[in-house]
């Protein structure tokens, strides 16, 4: 190798290096100046990790909006807000997983055929673009979160076990940055904006992982909680993630419902310093279609003891199609 190919080569690893260093400095400085209402969630605002705090099972949640969505969006994923946009993901499926009767390469499902999309909206739920992301194999966008500049997205292998690209988009100019890739399905990402570190759930959230912006892990750990899979979070000041999920639980032939399972929605709040599991409760509001409300997209901002709850629970096929359904709730802060 020419000595100016090497000197090229080691100026532009040296560049990746110095984008995502100002990436984790930039997210650690807007902790002070975000804005909880415009979907940012600032280190200084920790007005909804107060208030989640408050919420139980007897909490009363009202549905006072819905807004239906006019295109197509398939099997919704994940949600985010920032200032000027709505983004959703999602996945469209070409071709279903198959199960295998015995594991086949360490994976116990055919690896399917999709496409990955990321939906970016108006305020309205008007659709401004269609940004496909993937590659082979890796179709399946999981749950976003926005860190006040980028949204950042996990696109996994349909199957567990597997592999994921982290990307991360621009939510001012929709420029689209393959961060780094990782062994393991990884369903959902939040970036800690006390430390600058991306942390993303497996499949049905039964481990955590901690990333430097460079793709390097520095931690891993399982999670303690059973009583939902995650499927959508954000990150919560202080170093908290907030996260919405579903479980399927089967039915007796004496509950009317042989054959059939139940869906169990929920939330939680955990803390990445601790990593435990500070407060979980369960959710029971319906779609349209008759989905638990957790099922899948969710965000949640607070004013005060006054908090509102995003969701998407129902797919594109489904009913009336898919609508961004809102829910409100007033409760007592912690303290």
């Amino acid at each position: 190798m020419s000595t100016a190919r090497t000197r090229g080569i080691l100026t532009a690893a040296a560049a990746i290096v110095l984008a995502a260093s100002a990436i984790s400095a930039t997210a650690a400085a807007q902790a002070a100046g975000d804005n909880a209402a415009a979907g940012n969630h600032g280190d200084r605002n920790t007005a909804l990790a107060h208030a989640f705090n408050g919420v139980d099972r007897n909490t009363h949640w009202q549905q006072t909006s819905k807004v239906k969505l006019n295109f197509p969006t398939f099997h919704t994923e994940g949600i985010a807000y920032s200032q000027d946009h709505i983004f959703l993901s999602a996945v469209q499926i070409i071709e279903p997983t198959v199960k295998f009767p015995t594991p086949q390469n360490g994976f116990d499902r055919t690896p399917g055929k999709g496409v990955g999309h990321l939906f970016v909206m108006d305020k309205g739920g008007n659709l401004q673009k269609d940004i496909v992301l993937g590659e082979g194999d890796m179709y399946h966008p999981g749950g976003i979160d926005f860190d006040g500049t980028n949204v950042w997205i996990p696109v996994a292998q349909y199957r567990p076990d597997s592999s994921a690209i982290i990307y991360r988009v621009d939510a001012n100019t929709l420029e689209v940055h393959k961060q780094f890739e990782v062994k393991d399905h990884f369903g959902g990402i939040v970036m800690d904006k006390q430390t600058g570190h991306l942390v993303g759930n497996t499949w049905g959230s039964r481990r955590f992982a901690e990333w430097d912006l460079q793709g390097k892990q520095l931690s891993t750990w399982e999670n303690p909680n059973y009583f939902i899979d995650y499927q959508d979070c954000q990150y919560v000041p202080s170093s908290r993630m907030l996260c919405s999920g579903i479980t399927n639980l089967p039915q007796t032939a004496a509950a009317g419902g042989a054959g059939t399972t139940y869906e169990l929605g929920g939330m939680a709040m955990i803390d990445l310093k601790s990593r435990n599991v500070i407060r979980d409760v369960p959710f029971q509001q319906w779609s349209t279609a008759g989905h638990v409300a957790t099922r899948n997209p969710f965000k949640m901002t607070a004013d005060g003891g006054h908090l509102t709850m995003k969701v998407a629970p129902d797919n594109g096929e489904e009913g009336n199609g898919t609508e961004i359904l809102t829910y409100e709730a007033t409760v007592t802060p912690a303290k």
